[in-house]
């Protein structure tokens, strides 16, 4: 099978697999072209309401195919960033679940998810100085808001793989799962998710991206959603709430 996106929606979660299993799921040039359009249709979709990344077998993204750099690192560059923007805007919940190796590009795409669950024995790098790559601005904020400055640094200018437990105490991850319970653990987590309101969780998203210029928007939608209200009321019954709220296709 050649080197591709992979996606399927099961349960109102759709789930994306890097799949170049040849080279350890390392993303090419069309794979990161790929990446973009894919989640804008699956953002439309309304019966999709969260999504995992993830890479397939036992290894989650090694990062860039260095073939791909060989004729223009620039390009290859910018056109992960518009990967990972994109999936940084995705407008419902993201988790990367890691299995092996989440190195360079695939750490880009890890850090780019709302959330991050790991196996263990998961090893996580960023190595643009192994290349002599400056790493994008954006990327490296991205890592700073993730696990603080000094561990950015020590990440950035070794270029030193971590193992999941140290990734877990710095941030880069929020969960570590034994060899075996990863797929499990999430899809009993993407269960919750999806079960919440997703008022809450776009309203939540953006704020803790840093838009600061829609209280007023979301306001507006907690008035005429009755989202609360049903989310009230469900508590007082002792039943699961149904919100009817959701995230707009467009706009």
């Amino acid at each position: 099978m050649e080197p591709q996106l992979l996606h399927d929606v099961t349960d109102t979660v759709a789930t994306v697999v890097v799949h170049h299993p040849a080279k350890r799921n390392a993303m090419t040039a069309a794979m990161w072209r790929a990446l973009p359009p894919l989640l804008d249709s699956l953002a439309a979709d309304p019966g999709v309401r969260a999504l995992v990344l993830t890479g397939e077998g036992g290894t989650f993204c090694a990062g860039a195919d260095i073939s791909t750099l060989q004729g223009s690192p620039g390009e290859a560059q910018h056109l992960a960033v518009q990967a990972e923007e994109a999936l940084a805007a995705f407008p419902k919940p993201t988790l990367a679940a890691v299995r092996g190796h989440c190195v360079g590009g695939g750490a880009q795409l890890a850090a780019a998810c709302d959330l991050r669950f790991a196996e263990a024995g998961a090893l996580f790098g960023v190595t643009p100085a192994k290349l002599g790559i400056v790493y994008p601005a954006s990327s490296t904020r991205r890592l700073v808001s993730l696990v603080g400055p000094a561990t950015a640094k020590y990440l950035l200018f070794s270029g030193e793989l971590i193992d999941a437990e140290r990734a877990l105490r710095t941030g880069l991850v929020d969960e570590v799962l034994p060899e075996g319970e990863l797929g499990k653990r999430v899809t009993e987590f993407m269960r919750i998710l999806t079960a919440r309101s997703q008022l809450t969780q776009a309203a939540a998203k953006e704020f803790a991206n840093g838009r600061t210029d829609r209280d007023a928007y979301w306001a507006g939608q907690a008035r005429s959603s009755g989202d609360t209200a049903e989310g009230v009321a469900a508590f007082l019954e002792r039943r699961p709430p149904r919100f009817s709220w959701s995230v707009p296709t467009s706009g």
